[in-house]
């Protein structure tokens, strides 16, 4: 059984995979190109982002090592709500997503030393919001502070038990792994 090697520095990925009782190291790299390549389709950005990260890792893992990488993107009409800047730039962006429906797409690529891109795909979850208070996003950004998350909220916390009306896809895409899609991939891979 080949051991697996988590690429990411994400709480929400660790605590993810964590709960599919595969055991896993964290191993994480500095200096990976994750800026959007022109001209790509903003749906297809996700896995090509994986799949970029999983290339960076070629002399990072060995050969009885599986490697799982992934991105995750928020997408309001055709513009990528990125992690925000500022907790202004946060209160900015729940009060674009408010009252709306979103698409978030999670990009997933699973490899080994000899093929980083063995298995690659991407969930697409649509999150609809009521129309959110000031109060609402003022007490969720001061008290949350959720600048390292994608679309300035994180569907688990706070946010997503009073503001989320409802969700069409997997919720644990929406926190960053879609595990019920990642599964029967690792087990394959990992039993090789």
């Amino acid at each position: 059984m080949k051991k697996l090697i988590l690429a990411s520095n994400s709480p929400r990925r660790k605590e993810l995979l964590a709960g599919l009782d595969i055991p896993f190291e964290v191993r994480v790299i500095d200096g990976i190109d994750e800026s959007h390549p022109e001209g790509v389709d903003i749906y297809s950005l996700p896995e090509i982002l994986a799949q970029r990260k999983a290339n960076a890792y070629k002399d990072h893992i060995s050969d009885d090592e599986v490697l799982l990488t992934a991105d995750t993107v928020v997408i309001l009409g055709e513009k990528i709500l990125e992690k925000p800047t500022s907790l202004e730039n946060a209160k900015e962006m729940l009060r674009q997503l408010s009252g709306k429906s979103h698409s978030v797409v999670t990009g997933v690529c699973i490899g080994t030393k000899n093929d980083l891109n063995h298995s690659h795909f991407s969930v697409l979850t649509e999150v609809r919001f009521k129309k959110l208070t000031e109060e609402e996003i003022n007490y969720y950004v001061e008290t949350y502070k959720p600048l390292d998350k994608a679309g300035a909220y994180g569907i688990q916390e706070w946010i997503g038990y009073v503001g989320v009306t409802g969700i069409d896809g997997s919720f644990y895409n929406v926190m960053g792994l879609p595990v019920q899609r990642l599964y029967p991939e690792l087990i394959k891979i990992i039993n090789l």
